[in-house]
């Protein structure tokens, strides 16, 4: 039996700056190709959005010494008035019933009201416009404005004198007065036109000064208008 043992060819051993090197080779790889999966599957679900702002062109200022353009000015026409038309009696009375024009526009009996202009319409279409006073100050009477004058709701009214109604005296005054647009009376335009006692017609002049009306209109202006108004002193029983 043989003893001696034969000798095998010695290893070279690996130096440590190559196992380090190789080691940090190996990682590096893998973190790239990790870092290349990660990046992929972002890649694969964000979905690519692309915008494009477009600046609209905005109005330049007009320069500060160019002079503005002056505005136009506001021309209103003037409103037309209601009118009404006017029968006439025949001067040859027919002796017969005269025919029948069915193919004629119905009577508007509100054509024939008396308020307005004469030979105009209710709606203002005949008769031409209306011709306001020259002088503001001047009145128009009731029949010559669309909407008349009113008493405001809630307005003050005469007080009953004393010494009437313990008497147990009734009785009426019918005033005359001009309302203005801001729709008060003018005092100095008040006339007593009839009154059955001094009484009464000097409570509605006391009280005029307080009460407040709607104003007269004509083409939704207002305007002044002469009043002839009635004021009953009545007791409640």
């Amino acid at each position: 039996m043989l003893n001696n043992l034969l000798e095998s060819r010695a290893q070279k051993q690996r130096s440590t700056g190559g196992a380090i090197g190789s080691f940090v080779f190996h990682v590096a790889v893998a973190i790239f190709a990790v870092q290349a999966t990660l990046n992929a599957g972002q890649k694969s679900k964000v979905k690519e959005e692309k915008i494009d702002f477009v600046e609209t062109k905005k109005d330049e200022p007009p320069p500060k010494d160019e002079p503005k353009p002056p505005p136009p000015e506001a021309v209103a026409d003037a409103p037309t008035v209601k009118g009404f038309q006017v029968l006439t009696a025949p001067i040859n009375i027919p002796d017969v019933l005269p025919e029948i024009d069915l193919s004629k526009k119905l009577t508007n009996e509100s054509d024939f009201s008396g308020k307005g202009t004469a030979g105009g319409r209710s709606n203002g279409v005949v008769g031409g416009k209306v011709e306001l006073p020259t002088n503001p100050d001047q009145p128009l009477m009731e029949f010559q404005v669309e909407k008349p004058v009113m008493q405001a709701p809630g307005s003050a009214s005469p007080r009953y004198p004393d010494i009437l109604k313990s008497a147990g005296v009734e009785g009426e005054v019918i005033a005359q007065f001009v309302v203005d647009t801001l729709g008060r009376a003018e005092i100095n335009t008040f006339k007593v036109l009839k009154t059955s006692h001094d009484l009464f017609a000097s409570a509605v002049k006391n009280a005029l000064p307080n009460m407040r009306f709607i104003p007269a209109e004509v083409g939704n202006r207002k305007v002044k208008q002469l009043v002839q108004q009635p004021f009953v002193f009545g007791i409640q029983k």
